[in-house]
């Protein structure tokens, strides 16, 4: 029964992670798939280039909830007595993983989706809160001071792992120190292009003044 419960479980994680925001954000409301224009990846950071601030804020706000609602699921996993209190941890990455794998790959719009930023966000909120807001902070900041989403997130991203060897903030748990290290090197590769761009002076910026930079 158990095993039925976590299988279950994980389906729902993965699928809330599929849920194509910016695919259907621009489909519904403008009469475009994100994915045809910009960069091509149906994220926040493409829906910001291609449809502008609000669109772009409102997507970036529902991946993250994605990612924090399925990563959250590891709550229920515990009252149904499916998993210990000592394998919290451990099934909120699990499931916050198949959100960011589910928002990559969404089985609902053929399989291709973001980068999972945002969704990855979600999943840190949901496993480490007090790390997590400080990151959203470096984020904004960086993205407000130099308008580029991408060094944003790779910025937040390399701050996670670091901040959690401060004594302060130090995990019980060693998986968390794994999981914020693999955080960090995976957006640092899902933005090679990006640190190409950035390193030629044509990465795009976001305007918060317009609908395109």
């Amino acid at each position: 029964m158990e095993g039925l419960i976590i299988g279950g479980m994980f389906l729902a994680a993965y699928l809330i992670g599929a849920l194509p925001t910016a695919v259907w954000v621009g489909q519904a409301y403008y009469g475009i798939d994100v994915r045809e224009h910009g960069s091509g990846n149906a994220g926040a950071t493409n829906t910001f280039r291609v449809l502008g601030k609000k669109p772009g804020a409102v997507v970036m706000l529902v991946d993250i909830f994605k990612g924090w609602t399925a990563t959250s699921l590891a709550g229920f996993l515990l009252i149904f007595g499916a998993i210990s209190p000592e394998q919290v941890v451990l099934y909120k990455i699990l499931l916050g993983t198949l959100a960011v794998i589910g928002h990559v790959f969404p089985v609902y719009v053929g399989f291709k989706g973001g980068k999972g930023v945002a969704t990855l966000m979600g999943m840190v909120l949901a496993v480490q809160t007090d790390v997590a807001l400080i990151c959203l902070g470096i984020f904004i900041i960086v993205l407000i001071a130099f308008k580029y989403v991408s060094l944003g997130s790779m910025l937040a991203a390399i701050a996670f792992p670091l901040l959690l060897l401060l004594p302060q903030f130090k995990p019980e748990e060693p998986l968390l120190m794994i999981f914020g290290v693999l955080i960090a090197l995976l957006v640092i590769f899902t933005h090679r292009k990006n640190i190409t761009r950035l390193l030629q002076g044509v990465e795009s910026k976001i305007s918060f003044s317009g609908k395109k930079s």
